[in-house]
């Protein structure tokens, strides 16, 4: 997946203005395949139900949402002044950016398909759900088996059993562990370099790099990578996870815990019993370890610490109440949970980060750090498809990946201990609650197509699909309106939780918000996400996900993994857990948290 990218959309080309937006960004516009694994609904009994999606004629009701998402804007200014106004959360700031890792791994292609997705063409109206099942396609494996990582392996010899990948694949593997990118040290860079200072292979693997240093050629790279702006792009087995530089630090630090494995089987083997086995056993004896890791961790870290207690016992318990594989056998990816329910995330995102000692807090009182955050929009800087706007003239557009350096100056390296720690007394390393206010930046996200064609504002012929692509919480009602998933309140009641009253509903909303609601009879039909974010807000104070929004999500995720043959729920009878796996160094005990996870992986205390 070398051209995916985070919260994109496929335009379909007859969209308002797709082909002026598609020259000059330089990409084709085209179709999904049909491939992959499927989507369906969680609760296929409310697909044809009456009343159980928003009702209404579509081409106000695609207002009525447009009108919706465009009021779902966090009031900085009332926040500052008003002690009601609770803008952080409980919840660590990297919950948020593991929360895209699992997506990625999860799902790709609800964003994309034109001949599904579109919300480009006005009115927006529902696809029938029978043909929403049987036109769009996941394609991921929706299993946490961290393809999103791994790709198809590294294809080690003939006898390996995974398909051999192509060559691309094997530029990012250097035999059974994954290429490490060097950091930028060039002349003139700000600030002090993060601990362990040594370290200086805390960047993805990137093509500038292996084409110099003969890795690869130009003949083994997609067209579209041959050129000079495709010297920055990573070859990671998804490149959504280089879509912004949390993210991408986040991928990186996956793949170094997977190196790490091998480090401990390589150094003991007898250990793990492959004491006599080739390169591919070892292989699939690591990729085994990282996964169960992984997948523990998304269970017992993850879930626990974003869902209501004693929802993930439940179902682990109990199990699922609603997710199953399909009558064939295949899992996927429930529809309410990808379009609405897992989208929670959007509003956890802050506006600025404490991400190292050069841009956040000092790490003395003697070091004056570059920049005293880092701005959300700085983070889509530090990535291989980064562009640097020229603020005189946005209509020019110059593409300048870390400000025009070759790799990720070791300047912006991660500090993770400012983002993982549950008892930090510093809100700053917090998450936003999950709310219905989003900070300004996810509502006019102006690295989403940064074209002339969509970020000129002079350019009215245009000007309806830029509005649109830049307005994530547009994009996700519409989405979901056209998906048809049913209101918040039909899941609510099939699935037996208590739901919430139309005064919830208006709770410490802006006067624009609740205009909206009355407006668009969205206290009555609300759409899933929005109610997601509402119940979140109103019965868990913004530190979890409420009722509804725990279920859907922990039934996904377990109910997915119990169903997997291959997952660590199903090993040793089900009774593998991280003391069976690979320890801390230095006695300090099995990875439980993340982290510990980023602490064996060498990029963390």
């Amino acid at each position: 997946m070398f051209n995916s990218k985070h919260g994109g959309h496929a335009i379909a080309a007859d969209a308002p203005g797709a082909q002026d937006v598609a020259k000059t960004m330089g990409e084709p516009i085209v179709k999904s395949p049909p491939q992959g694994t499927p989507f369906e609904y969680l609760l296929p009994e409310l697909k044809e139900k009456p009343g159980s999606h928003l009702p209404g004629d579509p081409a106000k009701v695609t207002d009525d949402l447009r009108k919706l998402g465009a009021a779902m804007i966090d009031n900085a200014a009332a926040a500052a002044t008003d002690p009601a106004v609770k803008l952080n959360s409980t919840i660590p700031a990297v919950y948020t950016y593991w929360g895209q890792f699992i997506d990625h791994d999860m799902t790709a292609n609800t964003d994309r398909d034109s001949v599904v997705s579109d919300i480009t063409k006005v009115p927006v109206k529902p696809v029938a759900p029978k043909d929403v099942v049987k036109k769009l396609r996941n394609l991921r494996r929706p299993t946490f088996d961290l393809d999103s990582l791994y790709g198809n392996g590294p294809g080690l010899d003939k006898n390996f059993h995974k398909p051999d990948p192509g060559p691309a694949d094997k530029g990012f593997y250097d035999g059974i562990r994954f290429r490490e990118g060097k950091n930028d040290v060039s002349p003139g860079i700000p600030g002090i370099k993060i601990p362990p200072e040594e370290d200086l292979t805390r960047d993805l693997p990137r093509i500038g790099p292996l084409l110099d240093a003969g890795v690869i050629t130009l003949d083994d790279l997609p067209a579209d990578l041959r050129d000079q702006n495709g010297r920055t792009r990573p070859l990671i087995g998804d490149l959504r996870n280089d879509e912004n530089l949390i993210v991408a630090q986040f991928h990186l630090a996956v793949l170094r815990f997977h190196n790490a494995v091998v480090d401990e089987i390589e150094a003991d083997p007898a250990a793990f019993g492959v004491e006599h086995a080739g390169n591919a056993e070892r292989f699939e004896a690591a990729r085994r370890l990282t996964r169960y890791h992984y997948q523990w961790l998304s269970i017992n870290d993850y879930l626990r610490t974003v869902t209501l207690a004693g929802v993930v016992d439940k179902i682990l318990v109990g199990g699922p109440q609603h997710y199953a594989p399909l009558p064939n056998g295949d899992l996927f990816a429930p529809l309410e949970y990808s379009v609405a329910a897992y989208r929670f995330g959007h509003t956890m995102v802050r506006g600025g980060y404490d991400h190292n000692r050069n841009f956040g807090a000092p790490a003395s009182p003697d070091v004056t750090p570059v920049q005293r955050f880092a701005g959300f929009d700085d983070l889509f800087l530090f990535t291989g498809d980064g562009h640097l706007l020229d603020a005189a003239d946005i209509t020019k557009s110059t593409r300048r990946p870390f400000r025009g350096l070759k790799t990720l100056p070791f300047n912006w390296i991660i500090e993770w201990d400012r983002m993982t720690n549950k008892a930090d007394p510093n809100e700053a390393h917090f998450a936003r609650g999950i709310d219905t206010r989003l900070v300004p930046q996810i509502l006019n996200m102006v690295n989403q197509g940064t074209a002339k064609a969509i970020q000129d504002d002079s350019n009215d012929k245009n000007k309806p699909l830029r509005q649109l692509l830049r307005s994530l919480a547009q994009r996700n009602l519409l989405r979901g309106y056209l998906l048809s998933i049913p209101s918040g309140q039909a899941v609510a009641a099939t699935m037996k939780v208590q739901p919430l009253s139309k005064s919830e509903l208006r709770r410490g909303n802006t006067d624009a918000l609740n205009l909206a609601l009355q407006n668009g009879g969205f206290l009555d039909s609300t759409p899933l996400w929005y109610y997601i974010l509402k119940e979140a807000e109103v019965r868990a104070n913004g530190n979890s996900l409420g009722e509804l929004g725990s279920r859907i999500v922990a039934e996904t995720q377990i109910g997915i993994m119990r169903a997997d043959p291959n997952s660590y729920l199903n090993d040793d009878a089900g009774e593998w857990d991280p003391s069976m796996g690979v320890p801390l160094k230095n006695g300090q005990g099995p990875i439980v948290t993340i982290r510990d996870f980023f602490a064996f992986a060498g990029i963390a205390a």
